[in-house]
């Protein structure tokens, strides 16, 4: 399930920045697309799975560069917060999602920022599809991560989910961004 980096060598697995520039884009490019995948396939528990215990998933309100400590987020929520919107999402009674949105998304413009031992910097952008009962839904965004490298393999410790609209009202997204 996780994106596993080949070893060139024992420093590879600590430090990121032995990889070739070719090695890691493809390493990080296929940890995001599985990202992707994971949460349009509504694979709740596998997607919990790729978070690091101090992560941080964020979807900023009312601009990108606001402070989510104190400025209305869409969400901000820490390890043990990602935990509890997934047994929400699982326990049937978000009725946004029943029955739950067909999604398909589309990541684009993998661009590593840095790189510094077993973390990467990573901005990319997401198209996701939304269909469900109420309508069919394009939600574009601008996204930043960190990844760590432990353990064989990436974990999220840090997502940043930039809604391009969201300066307008959200009517609903109760599903994985």
């Amino acid at each position: 399930m996780n994106v596993a980096i080949k070893e060139k060598s024992p420093a590879s697995a600590e430090n990121l920045g032995s990889l070739s520039p070719l090695e890691l884009q493809h390493a990080v490019t296929q940890f995001l697309y599985m990202e992707a995948r994971l949460q349009d396939s509504h694979a709740y528990d596998e997607w919990e799975a790729l978070w690091s215990e101090d992560a941080i998933y964020w979807v900023p309100a009312n601009g990108h560069d606001i402070d989510p400590e104190r400025q209305m987020s869409i969400l901000y929520d820490n390890r043990s917060r990602i935990g509890v919107r997934i047994k929400q999402l699982k326990t049937g009674r978000r009725h946004t999602q029943t029955p739950r949105s067909e999604l398909a998304r589309i990541v684009s413009n993998v661009e590593i920022v840095s790189v510094v031992d077993n973390e990467v910097k990573v901005h990319a952008n997401a198209m996701i599809f939304e269909d469900n009962l109420r309508a069919e839904t394009v939600w574009a965004t601008r996204n930043e991560y960190k990844l760590r490298y432990f353990d064989g393999a990436f974990r999220l410790a840090y997502k940043k989910v930039g809604l391009v609209n969201n300066h307008k009202p959200i009517y609903t997204l109760s599903f994985l961004v």
